[in-house]
């Protein structure tokens, strides 16, 4: 039972990507947080996620990169179909050198990589079953009430809460917009193995996006992403009706039958259909990111749809420069803003801020430019995208992927 009145030094509103990466890289620090959950348990919705080189550079620093290497597939290449024609309309070769070493794109399993993270932080670091619903101030203290009753006192308090993050709306962030799209996702598990090479293959055009990669030798990733109208209703009333609307589409542009096998068989996610929202990327030029001692990471700073395969990716850089600022504002580290502790966590924090507000502006606009053109069934939009953008695209992804969050230590 926790008093009614705990006070922490650190609070991290979220155990998912950006606030278990956060914790653990405070831990590598040597600097103690709080985590807390709302769920009964680590969350693993969506099944797996793309994971690019930029994404391997923050486990490396967190230390757990190479167990999730030993987990999961490095990919070989990405090809793009076009849905209406068949073309391949954009490939990419990870095996060859980019500019700064080996490409590694790998399709990792959420839930194995929240399991990585957790297993490395202290036992009672995560506290589950534990919703903040408001924060109040006392000075420089943050006053947070619970969904149980219980109150917290912290002094530093970080919002990894998600889409719908109460840290964010207390900053006074934009609320994210309905990007007129929708996804479902699923998981095909074949125990003797499934047999596909380890390649990233996507179909866009004709109003929709879809996507497979193997995650290891028994399990395979899917994703499909369309924009619903009105005769699409009901069809996320049950798993069944969710995949048979998905084959439909897809068998209505010849997508080869392995392909459809592996939706066939698959699990779906607990949420069937999912709309993509994203938080306006101008709104976050000016946008409070850090105020005082309050911060927000991952979705609840940048929500972002699924159309770079960067939301987790970036969820991750988030924890370590988040760390890394706030662990050395801790250890007395010179900081510009003051010498006093309390000055030295919000220079940390708004340097934090400084480092991810760009990159969180211009991930949140690719991605949404890069969907809505690779799934536009426009006429125009498809021919330029076909003869000549897919590309460009492919080529920009990867140079997005291609980032560096640095060290936890400078």
């Amino acid at each position: 039972m926790q008093p009614k009145d705990a006070a922490e030094d650190i609070v991290i509103a979220g155990a998912g990507l950006a606030g278990l990466a956060a914790a653990l890289g405070l831990h590598r620090k040597g600097v103690r947080s709080l985590v807390l959950e709302s769920s009964p348990s680590l969350r693993a919705s969506g099944f797996a996620f793309t994971t690019w080189k930029n994404a391997f550079r923050a486990l490396d620093a967190l230390g757990v990169g190479d167990k999730i290497r030993e987990q999961h597939l490095q990919a070989r290449a990405l090809r793009v179909v076009a849905s209406a024609t068949r073309e391949i309309v954009g490939e990419a070769d990870f095996t060859k050198q980019g500019k700064r070493g080996p490409l590694e794109i790998r399709c990792v399993r959420r839930d194995l990589l929240l399991q990585a993270l957790e297993e490395e932080l202290p036992k009672g670091t995560i506290r589950y079953s534990s919703k903040i619903v408001s924060i109040e101030e006392d000075g420089n203290i943050k006053i947070l009430q619970l969904a149980d009753g219980s109150v917290l006192r912290a002094k530093v308090l970080i919002g990894c809460d998600g889409i719908n993050s109460v840290v964010a709306k207390w900053l006074g962030l934009a609320k994210p917009s309905y990007s007129g799209r929708s996804a479902a996702r699923g998981l095909a598990h074949y125990p003797d193995g499934h047999g596909f090479d380890p390649k990233f293959l996507q179909f866009i055009g004709n109003g929709f996006r879809s996507g497979m990669l193997p995650c290891n030798g028994t399990d395979i990733y899917w994703f499909f992403t369309w924009t619903p109208s009105e005769h699409d209703k009901g069809v996320d009333e049950s798993a069944a009706k969710m995949k048979q609307f998905v084959l439909d589409k897809l068998r209505g542009s010849k997508v080869p039958e392995e392909a459809l096998a592996v939706i066939d068989r698959s699990e779906m996610s607990d949420v069937l259909a999912a709309p993509l929202r994203f938080r306006p990327p101008l709104s976050l030029v000016t946008a409070s990111i850090s105020k005082g001692n309050v911060c927000v990471a991952g979705d609840a700073l940048h929500p972002m749809t699924p159309d770079l395969g960067q939301g987790g990716c970036s969820a991750l850089e988030d924890g370590v420069v988040l760390a890394r600022c706030l662990g050395e504002a801790l250890a007395g580290k010179d900081v510009k803003g003051g010498s006093a502790e309390n000055e030295r966590i919000e220079a940390g924090l708004r340097e934090y801020a400084r480092i991810r507000r760009w990159r969180s502006v211009e991930l949140i606009a690719t991605a949404y430019t890069v969907g809505f053109i690779q799934q536009s069934d426009n006429a125009i939009v498809r021919f330029l995208r076909d003869k000549f953008l897919s590309g460009v695209l492919a080529g920009r992804l990867l140079k997005m992927a291609d980032y560096d969050c640095g060290a936890l230590s400078n």
